[in-house]
């Protein structure tokens, strides 16, 4: 009897149990790979504890106008009772919270470069409540870190801890932070990493790990740890509308913290490799254009003059797919890698130039914050003054004195200015505007109307529904991708 009900099960439905089966076994596999949580953080939070300090900062500073009229305000409520008025002190003192850890005996303590920023004195107090006055060996506000340094009376010892490698942690594993939040020292959070390689618009090597242990104000510098209680992460900010801890936490990932002290503790400085690119994100319209077969890579938008890349042959509109033989998946990633480059090493690189592969050498130099100047495109000559390119909803010029006047650009400017902008095209769709100078089309430069339509002409013959244009607008290019209309 049971034989022949299993026989005669509807077979979708025999299928759904058979699939059932395996994905439960799948499943009880996977639990069986995964890291149990702990019955208890207390074992490893004990040694842990030791390595991680409290520091408090002061600074003197000077009274800003931004607080003349809450002074004012104080100032009156005073003498109304009777306090007196007299004049007011243009000088107090300033006094901040943060956290660190111990990352050798000797005394060096690594924090947040805002922690500690323009501080005239900064104190460090261990988890046994011994304190030291600290030295600042150096900071890099690009990344958010400091070093410091302390001198451990005869006799005395100090815990540190072990960097570990945060690329191998996974979104889901377990991790501890450790910090002085609002000046309670030695508070203990556990949660998890939420997500990795995080872009919060802090600066521009932004890789931060986010997690969902509770980080709140004074936890900045504090370490992030993992089950094997080595740093992974050092905590650094945190979204909060309401100034206190809602879940998500991002810190540093050790992996770059670790490269930047380095150089902290050798020479007090960061030293970082510099392309001399500007560069831009590659969008699936772009990469159409570009003739790619996806979005990926950095765009070059501009390239700095007599700048590494210049000398090694790197052009505007070349996308860059590899770095010293590391894919470049995104724009994002191509800036700290080129910053972790040893400077003057010498570097293969792979670009997308006009539907081939190019790999060239270039030689990196050495980032400064001078600004960097961008290219200037040089073109020809040609005959047709104005026109209108249908396909895109723009009307074109050749730049004339009186354009050139008009819209304030300078004698170097060359290529072909908008005019008019149809709010019913594409080009409006991709914000392209009044005084927009296209420089080239497709990476092919461009001096007239009639070359824009040339090459808008030889797109549509080719079967692409996307061209590229190279746009200046006020000191800056930039490459637009506008959709074809179909006639």
């Amino acid at each position: 009897m049971n034989h022949a009900i299993a026989r005669n099960v509807p077979r979708p439905f025999g299928w759904l149990m058979t699939a059932s089966l395996v994905l439960a076994a799948f499943f009880a596999a996977s639990a069986a790979q995964a890291r149990p949580a702990p019955d208890s953080f207390a074992d490893l939070v004990d040694g842990l504890l030791p390595v991680v300090v409290n520091i408090s900062t002061s600074q003197v500073v000077e009274r800003g106008r931004g607080n003349e009229e809450f002074e004012e305000f104080f100032r009156e409520f005073f003498e109304r009772r009777g306090g007196g008025g007299g004049e007011q002190p243009q000088r107090r003192r300033q006094n901040s919270l943060g956290s660190g850890f111990i990352i050798d005996s000797t005394g060096y303590i690594v924090t947040n470069h805002h922690v500690v920023a323009e501080a005239d004195q900064i104190t460090v107090r261990l988890h046994d409540d011994r304190e030291y006055e600290a030295e600042l060996v150096g900071s890099d506000e690009k990344t958010d870190l400091a070093l410091l340094k302390v001198t451990p009376g005869e006799g005395e010892s100090l815990a540190a801890t072990r960097w570990g490698d945060s690329e191998v942690p996974r979104i889901g594993d377990w991790v501890i932070a450790i910090g002085n939040p609002f000046g309670l020292g030695g508070t203990v959070t556990a949660g998890i990493i939420s997500a990795r390689q995080r872009d919060i618009n802090s600066g521009p090597y932004d890789d931060f790990i986010q997690t969902d242990a509770a980080i709140n104000r004074g936890n900045s510098g504090g370490p992030m740890f993992n089950l094997d209680g080595e740093v992974i992460g050092i905590n650094s900010a945190i979204f909060s509308p309401s100034g206190g801890s809602i879940g998500i936490g991002f810190a540093i990932p050790s992996n770059l913290a670790r490269n930047i002290i380095d150089q902290l503790r050798e020479g007090g400085t960061v030293r970082r490799g510099w392309l001399g690119v500007r560069i831009q994100t590659v969008t699936d319209e772009l990469a159409e254009g570009m003739r790619l077969d996806e979005a990926r890579g950095a765009l070059v938008a501009s390239v700095t003059e007599d700048g590494p890349a210049e000398r090694a042959g790197i052009q505007q509109g070349d996308v860059i797919l590899e770095f010293d033989n590391r894919e470049v998946p995104d724009m994002r990633k191509l800036p700290r890698m080129v910053a972790e480059t040893p400077i003057g090493k010498a570097v293969g690189v792979v670009v997308w130039r006009k539907g081939e592969r190019l790999t060239v050498q270039v030689d990196l130099g050495e980032l400064d914050d001078v600004a960097l100047a961008a290219a200037s495109a040089t073109v020809g000559p040609s005959d047709s003054e104005t026109g209108n390119i249908g396909d895109l909803g723009l009307s074109l010029s050749k730049i004339t004195p009186a354009l050139r006047e008009r819209f304030e650009l300078d004698d170097k400017t060359n290529g072909v200015i908008i005019t008019d902008v149809d709010e019913t095209g594409t080009g409006a769709e991709k914000g392209l505007r009044q005084g927009d100078v296209i420089v080239e089309v497709d990476q092919e430069e461009v001096a007239s109307p009639s070359d824009v339509a040339d090459r808008v002409a030889k797109a549509k013959d080719e079967g692409y529904r996307v061209v590229t244009l190279l746009v200046y607008r006020q000191g800056d290019f930039q490459w637009v991708a506008v959709r074809i209309e179909k006639s």
